[in-house]
């Protein structure tokens, strides 16, 4: 289980990168961790998104506005490389990536799974290991027709209340989705079910990561 809650007598801020390839990724993959997270303490968060276009770059707003009210500070960056293409503009999302690098220093990171079979998707993660060799990385996972859900290490425990928030949020801020099937209420709470069942949560509630390189500092 992962412990990211504040030691007794700690003020200095947690600094925290998301990475999603497109505008609702980062919700779905580990927007409730990010709310129980900054909920429990002081949190700086820069949250990166790679494809979008003109709406849905307004509907990511409005939903990080949601996810992040509790944060110490955001920093929201939204790229307009175009969806489906990353892998094609590579050394564009690239020079975005290198640009982050020299500014920001985060204990933890979120990003996708490097075996997600979406071309985008793999290489946000891809990028993501590129430019921050050192970090704390964890690889969230996203549900999609393609089938590709596996057998996460990590699981995040997560309240109800801050699973109802994070589908409600979900649904509120991303109209333009609605009509997809897998853009579903029951299909995120299924999720969090499965994770918790396989995490015994006290909630029977969690998000799940891949976490490939851990240092253990004694």
């Amino acid at each position: 289980m992962l412990n990211l809650a504040v030691p007794t007598g700690a003020t200095r801020a947690l600094t925290i990168l998301c990475v999603g390839a497109h505008c609702d990724d980062i919700e779905i993959g580990c927007g409730g961790t990010l709310v129980e997270v900054i909920r429990k303490r002081p949190a700086r968060v820069t949250w990166l998104i790679c494809a979008s276009d003109g709406a849905r770059a307004e509907e990511a707003r409005r939903s990080a506005a949601l996810f992040l009210r509790d944060a110490a500070e955001v920093k929201l960056l939204i790229g307009d490389h175009p969806d489906g293409f990353l892998p094609y503009h590579g050394a564009q999302v690239k020079a975005d990536f290198e640009a982050l690098k020299g500014q920001i220093e985060p204990d933890l990171i979120f990003t996708h799974y490097r075996h997600d079979l979406h071309q985008d998707h793999r290489l946000a993660s891809e990028l993501t290991w590129n430019t921050f060799r050192d970090h704390l990385i964890l690889e969230y996972e996203v549900p999609k027709y393609d089938g590709d859900l596996g057998n996460p290490n990590a699981f995040f425990p997560l309240s109800e209340d801050v699973c109802r928030h994070k589908v409600a949020s979900l649904v509120q801020s991303y109209p333009s989705q609605a009509k997809k099937k897998w853009f579903a209420e029951d299909l995120f709470m299924a999720m969090l079910r499965l994770r918790g069942m396989e995490s015994n949560s006290q909630s029977g509630l969690a998000e799940a990561f891949y976490c490939r390189k851990l240092r253990l500092v004694a």
